[in-house]
């Protein structure tokens, strides 16, 4: 007499020694793909498109007058240090937690980068939230100065009437006065009064 558990144990052992597989007529052929460089990590690469090649040299009188060819950093970087620094002392009060989250949410996840040709905001757990927009459409900047003027928060306004608030910048001033230039607009900004934290 053959019990139930040996017969499913030889159906079991038979279905392993024997691996399914799908005849040659019924599967397409598929070219293989070779990486020329494979990949040294699982997070992606942020890549700056820039909409005139780099590599082409330009020649006559009217190379003088075009947009620079190559993107220059002016700043890159993330929120202050005393910003998070400041929120995680006063967070251990419960009343102040929620801020705190957030000043540590803006240290670790947050990225501004101004270059020559657009102002880019890196945000997100992966960093693959980025928006980037041109100097040429900016059509005010403000700036509020946090804590004793260490660092500063900088509202930028688009001409679609978009406004784009970069909290807790370090350099702010500067950044602000940068930003103005760029975008070919007299350099003087609208400052508020200092605002807490």
């Amino acid at each position: 007499m053959v019990s139930a558990a040996a017969t499913s144990a030889a159906i079991l052992s038979s279905a392993t020694h024997h691996p399914f597989q799908i005849s040659s007529t019924f599967s397409p052929k598929l070219p293989s793909i070779k990486l020329k460089y494979p990949p040294k990590s699982i997070r992606t690469l942020t890549k700056h498109y820039v909409s005139s090649p780099t590599n082409k040299s330009f020649s006559g009188a009217g190379a003088t007058a075009s947009k620079p060819s190559e993107e220059t950093v002016f700043f890159d970087g993330g929120a202050h240090y005393g910003d998070l620094l400041a929120n995680l002392l006063l967070g251990f009060t419960l009343l102040w937690l929620p801020l705190t989250l957030a000043a540590v949410f803006r240290a670790f996840f947050l990225r501004y980068r101004f270059t020559n040709l657009r102002v880019t905001v890196i945000s997100g757990l992966t960093g693959q939230d980025r928006s980037d927009f041109a100097y040429n459409v900016i059509k005010d900047v403000q700036v509020v100065p946090r804590f004793i003027g260490e660092w500063g928060d900088v509202i930028i306004t688009l001409k679609d009437g978009t406004k784009v608030d970069l909290r807790s910048v370090p350099k702010f001033r500067e950044i602000a006065k940068y930003c103005l230039s760029k975008a070919e607009k007299p350099v003087v900004l609208k400052e508020s009064g200092p605002k807490g934290f």
